[in-house]
C-alpha cells in the first residue's frame, strides 16, 4: 500500500462513518498521511481525527475510534493505533506485500506513477514575469498540477521571449490577466534564455534553473555539464540510463523481472547462506524501495506549494538510492552465475528505480536518455 493508496483510505473510512450515520461531519476532500517522525509509532500518521472533532461536536479521541475500527479492516492495514490527543498510526501489512504493490504500480502506470485527481476540482492561472526562471518554473508547476488533476493556463505580463520555445515554455496568454491568479516569481535567473540555451542546452538550463528553491538563487554554471558523480543531473540520469542498460543485459541473458515475495531467501544462496544475504537485500534495498512508494506524495506536495524543486531533490535521492541498491545487490548475474529469483527480483527494483527517475524528469521536461 501506497501513501497515496493509504490516504484514500482512510478518505473511505471517513465516508463510510459518514453514511453510517456513525459520524456526523462533512467529507473533507483530501485527507494527508505523513511519515511518522522519529520516536513515533507505526508507518504513517494522520490528523484528520482532530480535523473532523469540532464539526462533529466529539472529542477528537472519540473520532479517532470511530476511524480506527473502519481502517483497521481494510486490506494493507496491520495496525491503527491512537496516539496523543487523536492521532491515527498506521503500521501497514508485512513489507513484502506493500512492495509488491509498489513495484507493481509503476509498472502499470509507467511514467504516470504518481499521477492522480487529488486536485481535480481545483483551477489555477498561473502568471509571471517576463524572465527565463519565472517562465520555467510556471511551465513546470502548470505540468505538476495537471498531473495530479488540475486545470488552468500560464500568462505572462509581457510577450514571451522567443527563445523560450526551445526551453519547452509556452504561455497561453499575456498582458494584465483578471484575477484570480497565482504569481510565480522566484529569484531572477540573471541571464536570458538565449544566452543559457548557448552555454547549457535546454535540459541543463531548465534543472539548473528548476533545482533550487525559488526563493533562492538558481545555481546555472558550467558543473551542470561535468560528466561525473558530483553534477546531480548527470546522476539522476545516468541512473535512468544504467536502469534501462540492466533491462537490456536481462533480455540478452534470457531473463526478465519478477516482483519475488520481498524479505524471502533469494533460491541463489542456499539454505545456509539464506539469512545473511536476504539480510544484505533487505538493508540495501529498503530506502529505494521506500523513495519509490513516497513518490506519489513528492509530485502532489510539488503542485500543493508550487514547488518543482522538490521534485528534483526526490530524483536525486532515488538515483542515490540506486546506485547503493545497485553495488551492494547486482541486479546481473556475474561470471558463471546462472538468473535467479534474486536476480529477478533486483531487476524489478531497478526497473521501477529507472521508470520513476524518467517520469520525474519529464515533469520537470527533461530528456531521460537511454543511454549515456
Amino acid at each position: 500500500m501506497t501513501p497515496a493508496d493509504l490516504s484514500r483510505t482512510v478518505l473511505h473510512a471517513v465516508r463510510r462513518a459518514v453514511d453510517e450515520d456513525a459520524l456526523r461531519a462533512p467529507v473533507p476532500a483530501r485527507v494527508r498521511v505523513e511519515r511518522t517522525r522519529p520516536g513515533g509509532s507505526g508507518d504513517y500518521a494522520c490528523a484528520v481525527a482532530l480535523q473532523l472533532a469540532g464539526p462533529a461536536a466529539l472529542p477528537a479521541l472519540e473520532v479517532a475510534r470511530i476511524l480506527r475500527e473502519r481502517v483497521a479492516a481494510e486490506p494493507g492495514v496491520g495496525r491503527v493505533e491512537i496516539t496523543g490527543p487523536g492521532f491515527l498510526s498506521f503500521t501497514l501489512d508485512a513489507p513484502a506485500e506493500s512492495d509488491r504493490a509498489v513495484l507493481a504500480a509503476v509498472r502499470e502506470q509507467g511514467l504516470a506513477y504518481g499521477h492522480g485527481g487529488a486536485l481535480g476540482d481545483e483551477i489555477h492561472q498561473l502568471h509571471h514575469a517576463r524572465e527565463v526562471r519565472a517562465a520555467v518554473t510556471a511551465q513546470a508547476v502548470f505540468r505538476l498540477l495537471v498531473a495530479q488533476g488540475a486545470r488552468g493556463r500560464t500568462t505572462c505580463e509581457q510577450a514571451p521571449d522567443p527563445d523560450w520555445a526551445r526551453l519547452g515554455v509556452t504561455v497561453d496568454a499575456y498582458g494584465t490577466p483578471p484575477t484570480p491568479l497565482t504569481e510565480i516569481r522566484p529569484v531572477p535567473a540573471g541571464a536570458t534564455a538565449g544566452e543559457l540555451l548557448e552555454r547549457l542546452g535546454p535540459d541543463a538550463a531548465r534543472w539548473g534553473l528548476l533545482r533550487a528553491a525559488g526563493h533562492d538563487r538558481a545555481a546555472l554554471g558550467p558543473e551542470l555539464l561535468v560528466q561525473g558523480e558530483a553534477n546531480p543531473l548527470f546522476r539522476v540520469r545516468y541512473a535512468h540510463a544504467r536502469a534501462r542498460a540492466l533491462t537490456r543485459g536481462a533480455t540478452a541473458l534470457g531473463f526478465t523481472a519478477e516482483a519475488a515475495p520481498y524479505g524471502e531467501s533469494p533460491a541463489p544462496y542456499g539454505a545456509s547462506a539464506a539469512p545473511t544475504a536476504t539480510a544484505a537485500y533487505d538493508a540495501a534495498a529498503r530506502p529505494l524501495l521506500d523513495l519509490l512508494a513516497d513518490h506519489p506524495g513528492v509530485l502532489l506536495a510539488g503542485a500543493r506549494h508550487r514547488a518543482p524543486d522538490r521534485v528534483a531533490r526526490q530524483l536525486e535521492a532515488v538515483a542515490h538510492a540506486f546506485f547503493d541498491f545497485h553495488d551492494s545487490c547486482p541486479p546481473l548475474p556475474a561470471g558463471d552465475e546462472k538468473p535467479s529469483a534474486a536476480h529477478r527480483a533486483r531487476l524489478a527494483i531497478a526497473e521501477a528505480a529507472g521508470t520513476v527517475l524518467a517520469g520525474g524528469l519529464s515533469l520537470l521536461g527533461i530528456r531521460a536518455p537511454e543511454h549515456l
